[in-house]
């Protein structure tokens, strides 16, 4: 399979009046044509800010990508105009955000903001688009999909709204999707009804998906291959059955430490300790190591290179050190 899209050493950083902060440290990752691949982590560490990085919606002058290359199509994303990323956003890579009432126009009815990238991207009238966008409302599940389309967002339930953002994003069938976080702040039969509602239309258009999530539920049900990052950096990555069976890095073995196991009694949920360190003082030891009940002299002196360790998994962990010298 091909890669869709190629993120090779992004940087994306922000400037506050605290300080300069590397949100985005050197990060390269790579989406195959129908694959799904998941990006993990703590709240901070840099996800949304990847994916906002490749759909060009980092606002300047607070915040900027200085480096690296997002390859899609044969173009290099951050080397496009600006009416040329318009043309791509929205067309051939979508997004559905994190916060849907946030994202929909409040004062636009739902019919109005599924017409947009219709009439925009494939040129539809406006009678087509109206028709197709009470398709779509109908495609994604949601009864009555012309008072829905007739409604405004604070008239729908938070998963009915997700839908919507579902319906949005696949409405001019992309190549590759983006789901920041599609089941945060919804119920359990909502979360599972919308994942199946993702593996369909993976299944169905062979549309490559890209999903940022911190549920490793999430991460077990769609993943074909995982990206683990931690404070900006990507800290390993493999497959998603040989990273749950046997994960590398101390960060990875927390958080499936930190997930309940059905029908086995804990006196305690474990949780990694310590906190995710502060952007502004980060240095250039491992940012784990404070965290670490492996850390050694080296880990606070210096960082470790995302390293090979056979069969396609990488970590970055002085542990592996003398393994990788070795390979």
């Amino acid at each position: 399979m091909q890669n869709m899209i190629e993120i090779e050493q992004l940087e994306t950083h922000f400037y506050t009046e605290e300080g300069h902060v590397k949100a985005v440290d050197g990060v390269s990752l790579q989406v195959r044509e129908g694959e799904t691949v998941c990006i993990v982590g703590e709240s901070g560490c840099g996800k949304s800010v990847t994916a906002m990085s490749i759909m060009g919606l980092i606002e300047e002058p607070a915040g900027k990508v200085v480096g690296g290359a997002i390859r899609f199509a044969g173009k290099d994303l951050l080397r496009e105009s600006k009416s040329s990323l318009r043309t791509i956003r929205g067309n051939e890579i979508s997004m559905i955000f994190q916060e849907p009432m946030s994202s929909l126009n409040p004062v636009l009815k739902i019919g109005e903001q599924l017409m947009e990238p219709l009439i925009v991207h494939l040129r539809m009238t406006k009678k087509q688009a109206r028709a197709r966008a009470v398709e779509l409302i109908a495609e994604v599940g949601i009864s009555r999909p012309e008072q829905i389309a007739n409604s405004y967002p604070h008239e729908l339930s938070g998963g009915m709204l997700q839908r919507v953002m579902i319906a949005i994003a696949i409405s001019c069938h992309p190549k590759l999707l983006i789901a920041d976080e599609p089941t945060t702040a919804l119920d359990v039969t909502i979360q599972a009804q919308i994942l199946d509602m993702l593996h369909q239309i993976k299944s169905q258009s062979g549309t490559s998906i890209l999903m940022i999530t911190h549920d490793l539920g999430v991460v077990a049900e769609m993943a074909d291959y995982v990206v683990v990052m931690y404070a900006g950096k990507v800290v390993e990555e493999g497959e998603v059955v040989q990273l749950f069976e046997s994960p590398k890095h101390p960060y990875t073995q927390g958080l499936l430490r930190s997930k309940p196991v059905i029908n086995q009694r804990q006196e305690e949920l474990y949780s990694i300790p310590g906190h995710v360190p502060d952007p502004l003082s980060l240095t250039e030891s491992c940012h784990f190591a404070d965290r670490c009940e492996h850390c050694m002299p080296i880990c606070t002196a210096r960082m470790p290179a995302l390293q090979e360790l056979g069969q396609g998994q990488k970590a970055a962990c002085w542990l592996y050190e003398e393994v990788v010298s070795h390979v």
